[in-house]
């Protein structure tokens, strides 16, 4: 007699580490906020673009496969070879929308208009380990202009983003968009560094010329721009002007008394480089005019700071003042990345930790100017810039400030007392819904009517229609206010619940005009 087979074990019902399930009122809230974000491009001249979840690892650049770990920060998978033609294509979920941006500029570069305007929203994915807050898939909403060298777009991006936390419902005060230049820092760098000390290099200067000394500055600034140096001047915001001059030279002890070594550059380098950080003036034409004492003669930094005073000019132009967008050198993120003007969007109203503590809400979009991403398909400089906002981080702004949730109310509940009589409950719920009522029929097991009131609850439903047999004899049914309803149940006495105020008998020919009245 054959033996049983193994039963197998029941799968486990459980979201995967580092990933979560969006219900109901999260996807509503996040596309009311991301349509009203997508009125605001679409107003500047933007046009949506979706592209394809997946990317190969080549195209994706930033990530390559190897032997041990072919999935390193990505989520990649190797195709199956074809026979004769080698091994297949590694390919991988797109962990940002730039990157696929910059496969379609470069493969319909043809066809699409230059400048190439477009926004895009939509999932990410990154191989990395989870933790608090940090999900391996999130939403981006992205904006980017493709072939424009002009800081005017740049411009265009900051005063777009204003209009679109406005558009969400951030108030002025609440934000502020602070714009810096990658190219400014690289010129208060280049002014200081030390220059080649052996005679036998003296001796050629002269002979040489100045164009060789002014690419090994350069050289030696881009060698200085480590991710060290940015990850420290990053810090600025949280231990101040003193604390990254310790980080930047011989090191600080940190609030738990740990000590943090330094990155060993001198006094001397350190000083200009907290100069630049702390050239935010009373006004964008104060700050301008310390930056540009703070870059002395570099040409790259007179370059960053022009730009900076171009983009400052074409804001006051398109009325967008100061307490929305302004120049402030403080803003580092990414310096390393990008290759001109940055950008960063924060929050500046305060919320309570989870211990009840006040903090400011931060950041909660970047971006900039990086012109090197498309060459790496085509060869060629293709300038571009732009802007990504995180969508989770947003929308729990908008929560935080009572901004969600407005209208993600449950539809109207069409209660069913007689399963004889389903098609015309499915009637009813049609009428409403052509009258653009969201509304729906109870589909479960009708017996008990308690439970159809309680399954509208879960729904979050603003009303529920009933009709047993003796109100369609007599041409009627019941409206019942259910908000209403709540209300008097919580606070009325006895003999007001007993007179159900919510709950009123109309004619079925009224149904409608009833139920608009209710939800008005």
């Amino acid at each position: 007699m054959a033996k049983d087979k193994k039963k197998q074990p029941r799968p486990k019902a459980e979201t995967p580490k580092g990933f979560r399930d969006y219900f109901g009122a999260d996807v509503t809230e996040r596309k009311v906020m991301l349509d009203r974000i997508a009125e605001i491009y679409h107003r500047h001249g933007f046009d949506p673009l979706e592209t394809s979840a997946v990317e190969t690892v080549e195209a994706l650049g930033k990530f390559l496969p190897d032997v041990d770990r072919p999935n390193a920060g990505v989520f990649a998978w190797q195709e199956e070879a074809v026979p004769g033609g080698g091994s297949g294509d590694w390919l991988a979920l797109r962990y940002d929308l730039t990157a696929p941006l910059a496969r379609v500029a470069a493969q319909f570069r043809n066809d699409l208009p230059m400048p190439y305007r477009r926004f895009a929203m939509g999932p990410v994915w990154r191989n990395e380990k989870p933790g608090p807050g940090r999900f391996r898939q999130f939403y981006q909403c992205d904006a980017d202009t493709v072939g424009s060298a002009s800081v005017a777009a740049d411009a265009e991006i900051c005063a777009m983003l204003a209009d679109a936390l406005e558009a969400v419902g951030i108030a002025r005060g609440d934000y502020i968009v602070r714009i810096n230049n990658r190219k400014v820092l690289n010129g208060v760098l280049e002014t200081v560094l030390p220059m080649p000390a052996s005679k036998e290099q003296d001796s050629h200067h002269e002979a040489i010329g100045q164009s060789v000394t002014r690419a090994m500055r350069t050289y030696t600034a881009e060698l200085l721009l480590s991710d060290d140096i940015l990850r420290v001047i990053d810090k600025f915001d949280k231990v101040g002007k003193e604390g990254v001059r310790q980080l930047l030279t011989t090191g600080r002890k940190d609030d738990s008394g740990a000590f943090i070594e330094g990155i060993g550059l001198s006094e001397d380098l350190a000083a200009p480089v907290l100069v630049f950080l702390t050239a935010k003036g009373d006004d964008n034409a104060a700050t301008l005019e310390n930056l540009r004492a703070a870059v002395g003669n570099s040409e790259i930094g007179t370059e960053g700071v022009d730009e900076l005073t171009q983009i400052a000019a074409m804001l006051k132009a398109m009325r967008v003042d100061e307490d929305r967008v302004v120049i402030d050198p403080s803003v580092v993120r990414g310096l390393g990345y990008y290759t001109g003007p940055v950008f960063e969007a924060e929050l500046t109203f305060e919320i309570l930790d989870d211990k009840g503590r006040k903090r400011q809400f931060g950041s909660v979009a970047g971006g900039g100017r990086y012109d090197g991403l498309v060459e790496r398909f085509t060869g060629q400089k293709v300038p571009a810039t732009g802007i990504s906002i995180g969508v989770d981080r947003l929308l729990a702004a908008l929560r935080a400030k009572g901004l969600a949730g407005a209208e993600t109310g449950g539809p109207v509940v069409v209660t069913v007392m007689d399963r004889d009589r389903m098609a015309d409950y499915q009637a009813m719920a049609a009428e409403l819904r052509a009258a653009g009522i969201r509304a729906e029929v109870y589909l479960g097991n009708p017996k008990n009517f308690g439970n159809q009131l309680k399954y509208a609850d879960k729904r979050g439903a603003p009303v529920a229609i009933i009709q047993g047999a003796d109100e369609a004899a007599r041409g009627v049914v019941q409206v019942k206010d259910l908000v209403l309803g709540a209300k008097i149940a919580a606070e009325a006495s006895l003999d007001e619940w007993k007179s159900q105020p919510a709950q009123t008998e109309v004619p079925r020919n009224e149904l409608v005009a009833e139920v608009r009245r209710i939800l008005g």
